[in-house]
C-alpha cells in the first residue's frame, strides 16, 4: 500500500503546483498612443530572472510579484502582479531618448532612428516649455516648420515652404487629432483653437512622405491627445495670468481602472491683447477614454468642443506698424470685426488583434463648425458638418525568412459648407456701433467628398536594413449649389468640379551603420487639392481646366547618437519640385481667382541638434540646436504680363534658427530660455520688398516639489520678448491697396509680456 501513497502524494503535488503557478498574461503599451511595445524587458525584482514582450506587445509571467518594466526610449516602471487580471502596462515615453520612441505616424510601429522620412516628434515636456497658450514656440521647435502668428485666432502654418502662399490661415498641410481629420474639404487646417494642455505630443512628417495620410504636399501634422492613465485617479488644476490682460483656468482630470482610462480638461481663456480690436475668449472641452474589453479588443472615445469668440484687428501698412504697432486696421476697428465660432470633434475607434500578426484598427469620426464673422466688405456666416471614416489592417509576415509589416486601408470623407454673406452697415451706423446686418448677398452649399486608398510596407532586408514603399490613390469632388435669386448682377454659380484620380507612390531606405548612427533616403509624390472657390470665374462658372498642385519629394538624411547618448542629431537635406502652382489673383478687395501660373523649387536643409551638457543626480542641464535653410524659388512664374521667374518664394524667411537651454534640479527648481532667429522674407512676388529678420528670447523659470506623496505644487514665471524686439510675427503677401491706401502687409508681434501660474496636482 505504500506505493500507490507516494506515487497519489507525487500526482495531487504536481497538479496542485501547476494550479498555483497559473501564468499571469498582460500587454505593454506607449501611455500617449496606445502603440503596443514589442521586446521590452520584463525583471522579476525577487528571482531576477527577465523575459522580454512578444511582438504584439503581450506577455507572460508565471509568479505574482513586484516586476521591473525596461524598455530604451521609455521610462522604466515597477508593477505589482498579481493573479486572475490580464495587465495593461504603459510606459511613458522618455524625452532624451527620442530616437528609440516607437512612432505610429505611418500606423506601421517603428523606432523612429528607422524611420525612411523626416520626422520630428514635440513631446510633451516641449509643450511645458512656454505659457500653455501660444502654438507657434512650440511649432517652431521643429526645424523645417514655420508657424506665423499674427493674434491667438490669425495664424498661418508651413512646412518646408508649402501653405506660404495661403493668404489666411493654413492650407496644403494635413492634421489629423488622434484618427479625426482637422482638414477640411478644401484643404484647409486649423489646430490653433485646441487646448495645448489636451495635447500629450506631436508626430510630424515633413515632406509629401505620408502616403497613410492622403500624401499631401507639405506634410502631415499627427496631434496625440492626452490619454488617461489606468489605475490612477487625480485631479489637476492650473491658474494663468499674464500681459494684455492674460488669464487662463484650466482643470485636468484623470480616471483609471485595470481596464478602462478616462481624460476630461477644460480651459478657459481670455486676453484683451496687445493690439487694439484684439480681445480673446475661448472655452475648450476635451474626452478621452481607452477601454480594453479583452485581450484582443480594445475600443477609444475622442470628443473636443470649442467655444470661440475673438476680435479681429488684421494687418496694417508700414507707416503704422512703425509709429503705432498697436493699432488695428481702420476699417477692421470701425466694423469692430471678429469671428465668434463652436466647433466640435468626435471619433471612436475599435482595435481588433485576429492574431499577434494581424490587426484590424476602425475609427468613425464627425466634426461641425458653426461660425458668424463681421467683417469691414461684408458679414459672412458658416456652417460646416463633415463625418467619414477610416479603417486599416496592419499585419507582419515572413518572406524570404525576413519580416514583412504591412498596412492596407482607407479614408471617406464628407462635409457639407453652407454660407452665406450679408451687407455690413458699420459705416451708415454711428461710431462705436460696429457691424451692423444687412441684406444678405450670397449663399452657397458646398458639399465636398475624397476617398484616400493607401498601402504601405516596410520590409526588414536585415536588422539594420528596412524598405519602404508606399502608394496612396485620391479622388476628390465638389458640388456647389447657388441658394441666392439669380439676377443679371449675380448669375448662378451652381455646378461640379471632379479631379482625376491622383496616383501617389513613395518609396524609402534607411540602414543602421551601427546602434547609434542611421541614415535614411525617400522619394515620394504628394499634391494639394483646389479649393472651389479657386475655380469659380468673376461670371459664375466653374473652371474646370484648374490642375491641383503636384510635386515630387526627394530627401537624404541621418539620425544619431554619440558620447553615451549625450549628443543626439537629426539632419535632413531634400527638394521639393512642384508644378501647376496655384495663385490666387485678387479682382475685387474681397474676391480672388486662382489660376495654375508655373512651378517652384524647394531646396533645403534641416538640422536638429540636442546634448546633454549635465546629467547628474541633483541637477541636468540640456541644450538645443534648430536650424532651418531655405532656398525657395519660383521656377517658372508668370502672372498675367509679370514674369517672377527665378525670385524667391512670397511668405518664406531663408533662415530660421532656435536654441535654448532647459535645467532641471533636484530641489525642484527648473527652467529654460529659447532664442528664436528669423531671417528676412520677401513680402511680394516681384520681391521688391523684403521684411526685416528678427529675433526673439522668451524665458519661463519655476519650481515644483511634492507636499506629499498625493500633492505635488508647481509654479513658474516667464517672459517673452525679453530684449522687447519690435518685429512683424505675421506677413499678409502681395496686399493691394484699395481706395489710394497703403497696403497692409503687416501683423505687428507682441512686445515684452510677462506671465505667471500655479499648478497643483492631487492624485487619489
Amino acid at each position: 500500500m505504500v506505493q500507490p501513497r507516494i506515487l497519489f502524494f507525487i500526482f495531487f503535488s504536481i497538479t496542485f503546483t501547476g494550479f498555483c503557478q497559473s501564468k499571469i498574461k498582460g500587454k505593454i503599451v506607449d501611455s500617449n498612443n496606445g502603440t503596443p511595445l514589442p521586446i521590452t524587458q520584463i525583471i522579476n525584482l525577487t528571482s531576477k530572472e527577465n523575459t522580454t514582450s512578444n511582438i504584439d506587445g503581450t506577455f507572460e509571467v508565471l509568479n505574482s510579484d513586484s516586476y521591473l518594466f525596461k524598455r530604451k526610449g521609455y521610462i522604466d516602471k515597477i508593477v505589482e502582479l498579481k493573479n486572475h487580471q490580464f495587465y495593461i502596462i504603459q510606459l511613458e515615453i522618455n524625452p532624451s531618448e527620442l530616437h528609440e520612441v516607437i512612432i505610429t505616424t505611418n500606423h506601421i510601429p517603428k523606432k523612429l532612428k528607422k524611420a525612411t522620412a523626416a520626422i520630428s516628434i514635440i513631446s510633451s515636456e516641449d509643450l511645458q516649455r512656454s505659457n500653455n497658450t501660444d502654438f507657434a514656440p512650440i511649432l517652431n521647435r521643429a526645424s523645417g516648420v514655420f508657424m506665423q502668428s499674427g493674434a491667438l485666432n490669425t495664424n498661418r502654418i508651413t512646412i518646408r515652404g508649402i501653405g506660404a502662399r495661403n493668404l489666411f490661415g493654413t492650407s496644403k498641410i494635413r492634421a489629423y487629432f488622434k484618427d479625426i481629420p482637422l482638414t477640411n474639404g478644401s484643404g484647409e487646417t486649423t489646430i490653433e483653437d485646441f487646448e495645448l494642455a489636451s495635447i500629450s505630443r506631436f508626430e510630424i512628417i515633413k515632406g509629401a512622405a505620408s502616403s497613410i495620410y492622403g500624401a499631401g504636399l507639405g506634410g502631415v501634422i499627427h496631434i496625440t491627445p492626452q490619454n488617461g492613465f489606468l489605475n490612477q485617479s487625480s485631479i489637476n488644476g492650473e491658474l494663468l495670468i499674464g500681459s494684455f490682460g492674460l488669464n487662463k483656468q484650466i482643470l485636468n482630470l484623470n480616471h483609471g481602472t485595470s481596464k478602462n482610462s478616462f481624460r476630461a480638461v477644460y480651459s478657459n481663456t481670455h486676453s484683451d491683447g496687445y493690439r487694439d480690436n484684439n480681445q480673446y475668449d475661448r472655452q475648450t472641452f476635451t474626452i478621452n477614454s481607452n477601454h480594453f474589453l479583452s485581450e484582443k479588443d480594445e475600443v477609444s472615445f475622442l470628443a473636443s468642443f470649442v467655444d470661440l469668440k475673438a476680435f479681429i484687428p488684421s494687418s496694417i501698412n508700414e507707416a503704422i506698424y512703425l509709429n503705432n504697432p498697436k493699432s488695428a486696421a481702420f476699417t477692421w476697428k470701425q466694423a469692430q470685426g471678429f469671428e465668434d465660432a463652436k466647433r466640435g470633434v468626435f471619433g471612436a475607434t475599435w482595435n481588433h488583434d485576429y492574431t499577434t500578426s494581424l490587426k484590424l484598427v476602425t475609427s468613425i469620426f464627425s466634426s461641425f463648425r458653426d461660425a458668424y464673422e463681421p467683417r469691414p466688405f461684408n458679414i459672412l456666416k458658416e456652417n460646416i458638418f463633415a463625418f467619414g471614416m477610416r479603417s486599416r489592417f496592419l499585419g507582419n509576415t515572413k518572406l524570404f525568412s525576413k519580416t514583412l509589416n504591412w498596412t492596407i486601408g482607407g479614408e471617406l470623407f464628407k462635409d457639407s459648407y453652407k454660407y452665406e454673406t450679408f451687407e455690413n452697415l458699420h459705416e451708415d451706423s454711428p461710431v462705436g456701433i460696429g457691424s451692423v446686418k444687412g441684406d444678405r448677398i450670397s449663399n452657397f452649399k458646398e458639399n465636398r467628398k475624397y476617398y484616400n486608398l493607401f498601402f504601405e510596407t516596410n520590409y526588414e532586408f536585415s536588422e539594420k536594413t528596412t524598405f519602404s514603399a508606399g502608394l496612396n490613390i485620391n479622388e476628390t469632388s465638389y458640388d456647389l449649389e447657388d441658394q441666392f435669386q439669380v439676377s443679371a448682377d449675380n448669375p448662378d454659380q451652381s455646378g461640379s468640379f471632379k479631379f482625376k484620380n491622383i496616383v501617389s507612390p513613395k518609396f524609402g531606405l534607411s540602414h543602421l551603420f551601427s546602434e547609434d548612427m542611421s541614415v535614411f533616403a525617400s522619394v515620394s509624390h504628394g499634391f494639394s487639392p483646389i479649393s472651389l472657390n479657386e475655380t469659380l470665374l468673376p461670371d459664375g462658372q466653374i473652371n474646370t481646366s484648374l490642375k491641383p498642385e503636384t510635386g515630387w519629394n526627394f530627401e537624404v538624411g541621418s539620425r544619431g547618437e554619440f558620447f553615451n547618448n549625450k549628443f543626439q542629431y537629426n539632419v535632413a537635406i531634400y527638394r521639393l519640385s512642384i508644378k501647376n502652382l496655384l495663385v490666387s489673383r485678387r479682382t475685387a478687395q474681397d474676391e480672388f481667382v486662382g489660376i495654375n501660373a508655373g512651378k517652384t523649387q524647394h531646396d533645403g536643409l534641416e538640422l536638429a541638434i540636442n546634448y546633454k551638457w549635465l546629467q547628474k543626480e541633483n541637477v541636468t542641464i540640456n541644450t538645443f540646436i534648430n536650424y532651418t535653410r531655405n532656398n525657395f524659388i519660383f521656377k517658372e512664374f508668370i502672372d498675367d504680363t509679370d514674369d517672377f521667374s527665378g525670385n524667391d518664394l512670397t511668405g518664406v524667411p531663408k533662415d530660421v534658427f532656435n536654441a535654448g537651454i532647459d535645467f532641471n534640479s533636484m530641489l525642484g527648481f527648473y527652467g529654460n530660455i529659447n532664442f528664436q532667429y528669423v531671417g528676412s522674407m520677401p513680402v511680394t512676388d516681384s520681391n521688391s520688398l523684403f521684411s526685416d529678420s528678427y529675433k526673439v528670447t522668451n524665458l519661463k523659470i519655476g519650481y515644483r516639489k511634492n507636499l506629499t506623496k498625493k500633492l505635488q505644487f508647481n509654479t513658474f514665471f516667464g517672459v517673452n520678448n525679453i530684449f522687447d524686439e519690435a518685429y512683424a510675427s505675421q506677413i499678409l503677401i502681395n496686399a493691394s491697396s484699395f481706395g489710394g491706401n497703403a497696403p497692409r502687409y503687416y501683423y505687428p508681434g507682441n512686445p515684452i509680456n510677462f506671465y505667471a501660474g500655479i499648478r497643483i496636482n492631487y492624485i487619489f
